[in-house]
């Protein structure tokens, strides 16, 4: 089986080689792909070798994990499915056609059964929310859902982990910042309440409004309210979700806590008295989507409370593609080498 790695040199792309060695992905052959300017360069702790995106290197490959950006994936993403590949997408591109399915190991892994090459990852946010509700929603039904996000610096890309660092360090030296050039204004010591673009005559961010339906989508219903606020803070890994969830049935915390602990790739730490509760910098590193502070809502007799923490780039990305390709391979979905 061959595999390539498409954007194999960025923050997502690498973890994903990683996590492959971790798993010990049954590959006979990775090939590692990225931007024309690292063709050539090795990639770190590996015996792999960039190569360049060209309609003769493409061939012959059964899988396909990109994390290289929507225009990349727009482009190449359907050349490699054409060429036989199965491809898993971290970017936003595929995500929301209709043909494409959007998929969580833990939550709808029943949905690459009708993939016509193309399988989508969700948003790191969505990703790690979706994984502490699903079981939720199962067992209770979910009417409404108010997220919001804290989210690490990381999901912008190294250009933000280096401006959090440099500015960071200008304070604590009492020398002057530069003009941020990541994000709108300082991220360091700051919050910024906005998570990517706001397009025209909307007050939403592009980010709010992939959470809200990409949630949709992969609990395969319309009728749930949802609305999201994205928040950046000045950490480098680890994003953190404020969770309020109105269920349809009655459900209390002692019985989220108890159908939560069992839930697959979730940890549940909630003993908040004693300082235990999941926190970014405990999650980082990690493959389990943490939750704790588990609460009734006061104000409404159907509601709970949830603080939600994963590692964006793992769970929240890498590790998902991973275990999809493994979950492909496992239902028999990905195709084999023709025989000698």
């Amino acid at each position: 089986m061959r595999v390539a790695v498409v954007g194999a040199t960025g923050a997502v792309g690498s973890t994903i080689l990683g996590i492959m060695r971790e798993r010990s992905f049954p590959a006979d052959e990775v090939v590692a792909f990225a931007s024309e300017r690292s063709v050539g360069k090795p990639i770190r702790d590996t015996d792999l070798v960039v190569q360049g995106l060209t309609d003769e290197s493409i061939q012959g490959f059964d899988l396909a994990l990109f994390s290289a950006g929507g225009a990349r994936s727009e482009e190449w993403a359907p050349k490699f499915a054409d060429a036989g590949a199965v491809v898993v997408d971290n970017s936003s591109f595929w995500r929301m056609h209709d043909d494409v399915p959007l998929v969580v190991s833990e939550v709808n892994p029943e949905a690459l059964d009708g993939h016509r090459g193309l399988v989508a990852n969700p948003n790191c946010t969505t990703m790690q929310t979706v994984v502490a509700l699903k079981p939720i929603f199962d067992v209770a039904g979910i009417e409404r859902l108010v997220v919001s996000s804290y989210q690490a610096v990381s999901g912008t890309g190294q250009k933000a982990v280096d401006e959090l660092h440099t500015q960071t360090r200008a304070i604590i030296d009492a020398k002057e910042l530069e003009r941020p050039s990541v994000y709108p204004h300082q991220i360091a010591f700051n919050v910024l309440p906005q998570v990517e673009t706001f397009m025209d005559g909307d007050d939403y961010t592009t980010e709010e409004r992939k959470v809200m339906a990409e949630t949709r989508k992969i609990f395969g219903t319309e009728d749930i309210g949802i609305s999201a606020t994205c928040v950046r803070v000045p950490v480098y890994t680890g994003h953190g979700v404020s969770a309020n969830v109105q269920t349809r049935d009655e459900y209390s915390p002692e019985e989220c806590r108890e159908l939560l602990a069992e839930a697959p790739g979730v940890t549940v730490i909630d003993n908040p008295g004693a300082g235990e509760y999941p926190q970014p910098i405990g999650a980082a590193g990690g493959d389990a989507v943490q939750v704790g502070r588990i609460r009734r809502d006061p104000s409404h007799p159907r509601a709970l409370n949830l603080w939600i923490v994963g590692d964006n780039l793992r769970k929240g990305a890498a590790l998902n593609a991973v275990q999809l390709a493994e979950e492909l391979l496992t239902r028999n979905l990905l195709p084999r080498p023709a025989a000698a």
